[in-house]
């Protein structure tokens, strides 16, 4: 019976093991990785050593140089591949003058072929499609989320963690919804009664709160490359604030993600787009613009322009694309010339590397938004076309589509004064190309004339061609919009400027002229009102224009990524290894967003649930936030991954706060964050989730938590960025001499978003806090613990400063020193003290107090209309509020 019994056993093994053999191996989970760790570096995008390259499928397969091939598929002997793999020659072996392939690693491969080498595609690139949730045996948890974090606690001997208590949970979750603690009268009902019921209607409480956008556009910021300054040497400031506002609206609105995004990206192409359309399109001019003098501007305008490629990757699809501008990527399916097809829906913009920022949206106000529309009232009565109506609210509205003067070429006698606008000598002649003629009268152009007397002319075509223009130069006082009466004429032409003056400089390069824009009309076109709203001061935001006919630029791909190395031209499009793309579409920027937010697109959806889960999780379902492809992390619950994505697209309609709801209210988010040794053995990085991992805040969130909690948060909403309290000297402005000055009043008690962010010199407790300068998108902040972040709550003044104001708040009660102590840190944490903590801060307390006795003169403004025996208790108790913003607990979702 024994035996019987064990070859039983010795059969059902030898079956086991011969349907494991029969599985067919998986190309992306068990080839791919081999690839892209032995193989790749010198046989994929950047190198193809001996015509070999495993990126693609198809160059896999083809015919080396020797004339064999490296993939036969179906037969592994007769593939180059595999002898190389086995040959004991070093010169021959692979990989070369490397460690051989294991054993494992070449049977694999050597399957694989045989086979038939059949290719994969990474999780990411596919379809998100519906997944079913799963079954699982534990009772426990009240959503699907919670069911697919289940799911692989049996295998891995976990279970889930009891729930938090209430003042825990509810500070957990307003730090997750509005970024810093909830005000009583939210969280009032939920502490009283800590049902189901009653926590949904906090989650909705805070998600109607208006500071959630401020929350959630912290987050947006980073991806943005968001600053109030223009970066690189000179990092001129820029006002750009409008756009950080249209996002905050934007989040507490919930407008819809695939809506949020196409505004964004292409807002201005819209039907008869809105100004707040327009004003979104400011996310793709964050892009840093060079004002040092002997730059190239063309050089600049084409790294902006790969610049919000890269963001779109980066941000937006979860995908290293940036090196492919040197080569094709080396691990994922994207070659070299797709990034050129994807730069040419960017590279037809509006924009230059201008001082100015052109093109800009015009903040009208009121009185100035009606004048407009009675100048297009004006325009309709004297019988001028819809469309032609439409382009001169346009032209006041953006100042667009101007030519700028930084396009001159063929400069003699002249030059772009600091590369930023054209400059004429005396006598001095330029060239501006590509002007679209449709028989219009007049050149609107903005100058200055430093000189009365001169003569300006415009010949078409060349220096002696037909004269367009014939003008006697007046003075001017600084830059003036004039008209230049022209011949009318039609289709495209260059024109030629040429100045000169009776007058003889005496040898020094005196500027006669100066040109910021032109812009071709009809003087019928202008009255009162035109000249009104296009001279008024107003305030203005960057955004983005597409070219119009005739301005339309071509694109080549860069060789090896030098752009002044132009290889063959390419036309708009997308990698063919994503989804198709859509029907109808546009092939411009509208087109594109169209591709972006279609359900077919893999890495939408996904990068956004990922962002969220990581925003509240502390690490993604992929941790690499900025790369989901094959060199990606790996993710931790991919099915759930999916059904969150595919419930965002579908059932959510892309709603933001139903995605952050459905998270929130989970069983795995209300867990409590205590460690139990046992799981930290079983699962040392949590990445499980059977206890709520313990997440440091950002450094918006820590600003914001010592504001509220010290009763200094000034709630006020939008506006002009603020500088509150910094030590002199950090700004070391090269050029302009830029100062900050401390904003006055309440002001400087704003929260974190407002804060001035200049790209050279953030404000310095954000980079203590693991803040980011925003040159480029930052699709993650890496979060770290240091003796730095001890040391700024501590001896910052702004820190110091809220925890005086704590203080005051203290030394109004007239209670024992330990009540005080308590309310404190319940005031700070959010929760009420144990007899061990109380313990502790009332020792702090005492050894201060002692300390301060012995002091001879307390002197301080904080002290002020204080006794001599209050200014030790007072003091005494500010160091105990001061190290209670700095606990670890008040740091930490916990």
């Amino acid at each position: 019976m024994k035996s019987f019994s064990f070859l039983s056993v010795l059969f059902l093994v030898c079956c086991a093991f011969s349907c494991s053999r029969e599985k067919p191996v998986d190309f992306s989970s068990q080839i791919k990785p081999i690839i892209n760790a032995k193989c790749i570096s010198c046989h994929g995008g950047v190198k193809k050593q001996g015509g070999f390259s495993l990126l693609f499928e198809e160059e896999a397969l083809a015919k080396l140089k020797s004339g064999n091939y490296g993939i036969v598929p179906g037969d592994a002997s007769a593939s180059e591949m595999i002898k190389r793999l086995h040959s004991e020659d070093p010169e021959e072996r692979m990989p070369y003058l490397e460690e051989k392939l294991s054993d494992e690693e070449i049977e694999l491969l050597t399957r694989w072929i045989d086979e038939g080498a059949q290719w994969g595609r990474h999780w990411a690139y596919d379809k998100v499609e519906e997944v079913e949730v799963p079954e699982v045996s534990l009772d426990w948890g009240n959503t699907p989320i919670d069911r697919f974090i289940a799911a692989q606690w049996d295998a891995n001997a976990l279970s889930p963690s009891a729930e938090a208590a209430p003042e825990i949970l509810a500070r957990r979750v307003a730090l997750d919804i509005i970024g810093f603690p909830a005000p009583d009268s939210l969280k009032a009902d939920f502490l009283e009664n800590p049902d189901n019921a009653h926590y949904e209607a906090f989650v909705d409480k805070l998600l109607s709160s208006p500071f959630y956008g401020e929350k959630w556009t912290s987050m947006w910021l980073d991806l943005a490359r968001y600053a109030d300054t223009k970066g690189y040497e000179r990092d001129f400031g820029r006002q750009i604030w409008e756009y950080r506002d249209w996002l905050i609206r934007a989040f507490n609105e919930d407008k819809p993600y695939d809506v949020f995004l196409t505004e964004q990206l292409a807002g201005d192409l819209l039907p008869n787009p809105t100004d707040d359309q327009l004003l979104a399109t400011a996310f793709q001019r964050n892009s840093m613009t060079n004002d040092e003098g002997g730059t190239d501007n063309e050089e600049f305008r084409v790294a902006a322009v790969l610049d919000r490629v890269n963001t779109v990757w980066e941000g937006v699809l979860s995908t290293t694309f940036a090196c492919v501008q040197c080569h094709s990527h080396p691990y994922d399916p994207f070659r070299h010339e797709e990034y050129y097809q994807f730069a040419a829906f960017y590279n037809n913009s509006l924009d230059y590397d201008t001082f100015e920022d052109y093109p800009l949206l015009r903040h009208l106000n009121q009185e100035q938004s009606e004048k407009l529309n009675q100048y297009a009232e004006w325009l309709s009565a004297n019988k001028h076309s819809e469309k032609e109506v439409d382009a001169m609210v346009k032209f006041i509205k953006t100042l667009s589509p101007a030519r700028y003067s930084v396009i001159a070429k063929d400069m003699k006698n002249a030059a772009l004064v600091d590369t930023k606008w054209l400059a004429m000598r005396n006598p001095s002649s330029t060239r501006l190309p590509g002007f679209t003629f449709n028989g219009e009268n007049t050149l609107l152009l903005r100058w200055s004339k430093r000189f009365s007397g001169g003569t300006f002319q415009i010949h078409l075509d060349s220096l002696n061609g037909p004269l367009l223009a014939n003008v006697r130069v007046k003075k001017s006082e600084g830059r003036v919009a004039e008209n230049i009466p022209i011949v009318p004429t039609k289709g495209k032409h260059d024109l030629y400027f040429t100045y000169s003056h009776p007058k003889k400089d005496d040898g020094n390069e005196v500027t006669h002229l100066q040109f910021d824009w032109f812009y071709l009309m009809n003087k019928e076109e202008q009255n009162p009102a035109f000249w009104e709203l296009l001279n008024a001061n107003v305030p203005s935001t960057p955004i983005m224009l597409e070219n119009p006919d005739g301005f339309h630029r071509k694109t080549h791909v860069f060789e090896r990524g030098n752009w002044t190395s132009l290889g063959e031209e390419v036309e708009p499009m997308v990698p063919k290894s994503l989804n198709p793309w859509p029907k109808g579409a546009p092939q411009n920027r509208l087109g594109l967003a169209q591709w972006i937010v279609s359900d077919a697109n893999p890495l939408t959806a996904r990068t956004m649930v990922n962002r969220v889960w990581e925003q509240i999780f502390g690490y993604g379902l992929v941790e690499t936030l900025e790369d989901m492809g094959t060199q990606g992390a790996d993710p931790t619950h991919r099915e759930l991954l999916d059904y969150l994505s595919y419930k965002f697209m579908h059932e959510y309609k892309w709603s933001m706060k139903r995605l952050v709801k459905e998270i929130v209210i989970s069983s795995v988010y209300r867990q409590s964050s205590e460690l139990v040794p046992e799981k930290e053995k079983l699962d040392p990085n949590n990445k499980y989730l059977s206890y709520m991992p313990r997440v440091r805040l950002s450094a918006e969130q820590i600003r914001d938590q010592a504001l509220f909690v010290s009763g200094k948060l000034n709630p006020e909403m939008y506006g002009k960025p603020v500088m509150p309290y910094q030590p002199k000297g950090i700004w070391l402005s090269p050029y302009g001499g830029g100062n900050w000055v401390k904003s006055k009043g309440e002001d400087q008690y704003r929260r974190a978003i407002y804060t001035f962010w200049k790209r050279t010199s953030p404000y310095p407790s954000m980079m203590s806090f693991d803040g980011v300068g925003r040159e480029v998108c930052s699709a993650r902040r890496i979060r770290t613990n240091t003796p730095l972040q001890a040391l700024t709550l501590l001896n910052d003044s702004a820190y110091v400063d809220m925890a005086n104001a704590l203080n005051v708040q203290l030394f109004e009660m007239k209670k024992p020193v330990e009540d005080k102590i308590a309310w404190a840190y319940e005031q700070v944490c959010q929760r009420s003290v144990d007899a061990e903590r109380k313990a502790r801060l009332a020792g702090l307390y005492a050894q201060a107090l002692e300390a301060y006795r012995k002091e001879d003169d307390l002197e301080s403004p904080m002290y002020e209309g204080l006794s001599g025996k209050e200014k030790p208790e007072y003091a005494a108790m500010l160091v105990v509020c001061n190290a209670l913003l700095n606990l670890d607990e008040t740091l930490t979702k916990n």
